[in-house]
C-alpha cells in the first residue's frame, strides 16, 4: 500500500463485522474519543449516538477508567483461571452479587455477550443432565429475541437474516410469539417436563427491533417457570448496568432469574468481559464427586485482570456518582423531545425505556417498501445521520438512540433535533 490513508489501508487488509464489504461505504477513521465525541483522522468530531454498539456508558477515554486499567497493567496483565484466581476477579464477583437481584450468587466469567449466552445454555442443559432429567433439553424462546452470533446464541434468538446462513449448525427452539407471558404459558403446559429453560431479554429486545414489552409479562414469566419447574434465563448484555432505568431491567418486575447473562456495559465499553450469574441451586447442580459433572467450559481470557480491573472502576462510579439519576433525567428528555417525531408522516411509531430512544419507520417512510433489518432506509439515514455528525446504526426502518450517560441535555436536544430534521427531509446544513 502506497496510500497512508487509515481508509485506504483498512480497505486493503480489514473484513468488518456486519457489513457487506463490496460497496460498502468508506468506515468511519476513528483516531481517538473524548466523552460522548468521536474524532476522525480527517478532522471532524462525531457524537457517538449508539454508545460504540451499546457498551460505552461513562463516556470514552473516562479518567478514572483510564487510571484503573493502567494500574491493573502495573500488576497483573492475565493468568489462566482455571487454576488460579486474582483480587480484580474476585472482587467485581463480590460487587455483582451485591448489586443484582437476590439470589443470584455464582460468577461465571466469559468473553463477551454471546459467550455469555452460550454459557447459560449450555449451564442450563447440562444442570438437567446432572440431576438425571436429561430429557429437558428444549428451550423456549421470544419471537423477535437476540441473543448472539454463536451457534448456541444464534439457536436461541429468532430466525433472521443474521442465522439464516448458519441453519444447518442451530438446534431446534419453541419460539412463542407476543403477548408473551400467555405464549408461554401455553408452550410450557404443551411441553410439561421437556424444557430446560426459557430465554428472554428483560423489558427491551434489541438487535430484533428495540422492542420494548411489559413488566408485567415479565413477572407472569417468572411464575409460569416457577410453577413448571423451568429455569429462567434473563439476557441482560444490552439492558444491563443502566440502560432501561434500572441497574438491571429485571428490576422493574422485581424478578430473579436463575441465570443471568452480562457483558457490554460490564466494563463501560473498555475491554470484552461476559459473566453469566447463576443461583446457588443451579451452581450446587454441578457439585459431584463423578468428575464428568464439571462444568467443561472456559476461555483462554476468562476474567481477564484487566477487564475486571475497569469494570469494578465502573461500578464505583455507579456508587459515587449519581449514574442512574442521569439515565432518569435522560428517559425524561427523550420522552419529551421525542414527542415531536411521532406527528411525521414515516414514523409508525416512538418509544423510550431509559437512556434508548427509539423510532420505527412506517413503509411509507422506508420509501423503497421494505422493511426489517436489510431495509436500505437504514444505511441510507446513517449516512445522513453521519453528514450532520451523528454516528447511529439504524436496524433497518428502526432508527435509535442509544448515547452514553455522560451525554449532556444540550446533545440530547441536537441529537433528536439531527434526527429529526433527516427524517423530516430536510436538507443538511
Amino acid at each position: 500500500m502506497n496510500s497512508s490513508r487509515l481508509i485506504d489501508r483498512d480497505g486493503a487488509y480489514v473484513w468488518h463485522p456486519y457489513t457487506q464489504m463490496r460497496g460498502r461505504p468508506a468506515p468511519l477513521p476513528v483516531t481517538h474519543a473524548s466523552g460522548v465525541y468521536l474524532y476522525t483522522e480527517d478532522g471532524r468530531r462525531v457524537l457517538d449516538g449508539i454508545s460504540s454498539w451499546w457498551v460505552n456508558i461513562h463516556g470514552h477515554s473516562h479518567p478514572r477508567l483510564n487510571r484503573a486499567l493502567a494500574a491493573q497493567a502495573e500488576r497483573l496483565e492475565h493468568v489462566i483461571f482455571a487454576s488460579c484466581t486474582h483480587p480484580p476477579a474476585v472482587d467485581l464477583a463480590e460487587r455483582l452479587v451485591a448489586i443484582l437481584p437476590n439470589g443470584l450468587t455464582r460468577v461465571f466469567y466469559s468473553d463477551d455477550g454471546s459467550t455469555a449466552v452460550e454459557v447459560a445454555v449450555k449451564m442450563a442443559l447440562q444442570y438437567w443432565r446432572n440431576r438425571g432429567e436429561p430429557q429437558r433439553h428444549t428451550f423456549i424462546a421470544l419471537e423477535h429475541g437476540y441473543h448472539g452470533d454463536t451457534v448456541g446464541a444464534m439457536s436461541v434468538s429468532a430466525e433472521s437474516v443474521f442465522s439464516a446462513a448458519f441453519t444447518p449448525l442451530l438446534f431446534p427452539v419453541i419460539r412463542a410469539p407476543a403477548p408473551y407471558d400467555a405464549s408461554v404459558e401455553r408452550l410450557l403446559e404443551a411441553h410439561t417436563g421437556d424444557v430446560a429453560g426459557v430465554i428472554l431479554e428483560p423489558m427491551l429486545q434489541g438487535a430484533g427491533g428495540m422492542i420494548v414489552w411489559p413488566a408485567e409479562s415479565l413477572a407472569a414469566i417468572r411464575r409460569l417457570c416457577d410453577e413448571h419447574g423451568v429455569l429462567l434465563i434473563a439476557d441482560e448484555v444490552l439492558t444491563g448496568f443502566g440502560r432501561t432505568g434500572r441497574m438491571f431491567a429485571c428490576e422493574h418486575a422485581a424478578v430473579t432469574p436463575d441465570i443471568i447473562c452480562l457483558s457490554k456495559a460490564l466494563t463501560a465499553g473498555y475491554l470484552p468481559l461476559g459473566a453469566t450469574v447463576a443461583t446457588e441451586a443451579v451452581y450446587e447442580g454441578f457439585l459431584s464427586d463423578d468428575r464428568r459433572q464439571t462444568f467443561f467450559h472456559g476461555h483462554s481470557f476468562t476474567a481477564n485482570p484487566l477487564a475486571c480491573a475497569v469494570a469494578l472502576a465502573s461500578l464505583d462510579l455507579f456508587d459515587e456518582e449519581p449514574v442512574l439519576a442521569r439515565v432518569g433525567r435522560l428517559e425524561e428528555q427523550l420522552r419529551k423531545e421525542m414527542q415531536a417525531l411521532s406527528t411525521l408522516p414515516c414514523v409508525g411509531d416512538v418509544r423510550v425505556i431509559g437512556g434508548v430512544g427509539v423510532v420505527e419507520l412506517t413503509a411509507e417512510g422506508t420509501q423503497e417498501g421494505d422493511e426489517g433489518y436489510l431495509a436500505t432506509a437504514g444505511p441510507r439515514l446513517a449516512a445522513a445521520f453521519l453528514d450532520r455528525g451523528l454516528l447511529l446504526r439504524p436496524l433497518g426502518n428502526v432508527v435509535y438512540m442509544m448515547p452514553p450517560y455522560a451525554i449532556t441535555d444540550d446533545e440530547v436536544h441536537w441529537m433528536v433535533q439531527q434526527v429529526g430534521d433527516v427524517l423530516a427531509g430536510e436538507e443538511s446544513t
